[in-house]
């Protein structure tokens, strides 16, 4: 009787063993695409001191 249950708990053990799961990374079939739709705006604005601000209206040709 002893060996019987050794061979079926070594039999459990093995077969037990058997049923890992199996984890598979693998790279998609067509390309990603990502569609961004965004618009950007920007405004500056620069202060200046009434002297230099004096000076650009009197001298244009400065720019």
């Amino acid at each position: 009787m002893k060996l019987s249950t050794a061979m079926l708990s070594g039999l459990a053990v093995i077969s037990l063993s058997g049923c890992t799961p199996r984890i598979e990374v693998a790279a998609p079939k067509e390309p990603i695409t990502i569609n961004m739709n965004v618009k950007i705006e920007h405004e500056i604005h620069i202060k200046v001191d009434k002297d230099v601000e004096n000076l650009l209206k009197s001298r244009s040709d400065l720019f």
